[in-house]
């Protein structure tokens, strides 16, 4: 068990993944910057209930992402930019605001089960196709300005997983039980799940905005 900083966000950080964040309120500013003082660690956590910005300390899950702070910038007007790149998963056993103006929590690792490789390598294989198919709907769409021709999956499945659950393009909170599940296989499941349905939906918007393009141009 250990004690770290809460920090509340409208996002799910997942390990080995990075997360750029602009700090401009006073409570999380000296947050950052006692977690710069000792040992640059925060743990990142989505809101349960409540507001990100101003007001009462908000609600946060349960289960976050230790967060190692990487990079940053003090900008004149006192705000901050930092990077966080995603360490261990952990889970909050309480959590107070008795001392500092933010939230601090008492948390324990959270480690995730590796039950059957030959399962998860097998499940990352389909996986990886459906990310890839999922990048390249996103490049058709116009919803991401990417360059693939360089892009390959992680050969190795935890990074794949957290990979791919970061990059889709869906509110956080469906991106939180992915973060909770018992093992990896459970996540790839339902990562997997997501990819499906999410590519079905860019097949739809593609094909009936190229629908509409030919129609227009026939028009013209």
């Amino acid at each position: 068990m250990r004690e770290i900083p809460l920090f509340p966000l409208n996002a799910v950080l997942f390990p080995g993944m990075p997360l750029h964040l602009h700090v401009f309120e006073d409570r999380y500013k000296l947050m950052v910057n006692h977690s710069l003082a000792e040992d640059s660690l925060l743990g990142i956590v989505l809101i349960h209930q409540g507001l990100e910005a101003l007001g009462p300390l908000p609600q946060p899950y349960p289960v976050g992402t230790l967060g190692r702070i990487v990079e940053w910038e003090l900008l004149q007007d006192g705000c901050m930019n930092i990077t966080v790149l995603g360490m261990d998963r952990f889970r909050i056993l309480n959590s107070s605001a008795d001392i500092q103006p933010y939230l601090v929590g008492s948390v324990e690792n959270d480690p995730i089960e590796l039950p059957s490789l030959i399962q998860v390598h097998r499940q990352s294989r389909r996986l990886a196709a459906s990310l890839q198919r999922y990048l390249v709907g996103l490049s058709l769409a116009k919803i991401e300005n990417m360059d693939l021709s360089r892009f390959a999956p992680p050969d190795d499945p935890m990074s794949l997983v957290f990979l791919a659950a970061a990059l889709l393009q869906i509110p956080p909170y469906e991106k939180q039980p992915i973060l909770e599940a018992t093992s990896i296989n459970q996540m790839m499941e339902m990562v997997e799940r997501l990819y499906r349905r999410e590519n079905g939906l860019m097949t739809t918007i593609n094909a009936t905005e190229g629908d509409s393009a030919r129609r227009a141009a026939w028009l013209n």
